[in-house]
């Protein structure tokens, strides 16, 4: 195992303890740092030039939005504003795949901006008390 993998293990396992014992507030929120996570990733290996870690970073982003974050989507109690972010994450998977054929790094950290917005708004409304 190299370097890099063990580090990338180490952190996979942390990932998965954390979800584990998250509550679904909690598990929102990894969502968030994840999909932020792969767009800062992806905004590096765009810089340097590396096509197929910036194409999978970009596709980890937007599985995270679309199979995590819409998909979390509760229509039934959300009313307008789970209507209302159900579009904006489509707005963010469409922006982030033309970024992705366009190089545009400037369209991922627009993304990412609008991402780390709902991402604060989330942690303000935590259910559990701070510590």
């Amino acid at each position: 195992m190299y370097p890099h993998q063990g580090s990338q293990a180490y952190r996979q396992v942390g990932l998965e303890s954390s979800a584990m014992g998250a509550d679904p507030h909690k598990l929102i929120m990894l969502l968030f740092e994840g999909a932020h996570s792969a767009m800062l990733r992806a905004k590096i290996f765009m810089a340097n030039g590396d096509i197929p870690a910036r194409g999978a970073e970009i596709t980890k982003a937007i599985n995270i939005i679309q199979q995590g974050l819409r998909a979390a989507l509760d229509h039934q109690q959300g009313g307008e504003l789970s209507h209302n972010l159900e579009r904006l994450y489509d707005y963010m998977t469409r922006t982030l795949l033309q970024a992705n054929l366009q190089q545009d790094i400037d369209a991922i950290t627009h993304v990412d901006t609008l991402m780390m917005n709902i991402y604060d708004a989330w942690k303000q409304i935590s259910p559990s008390p701070k510590a």
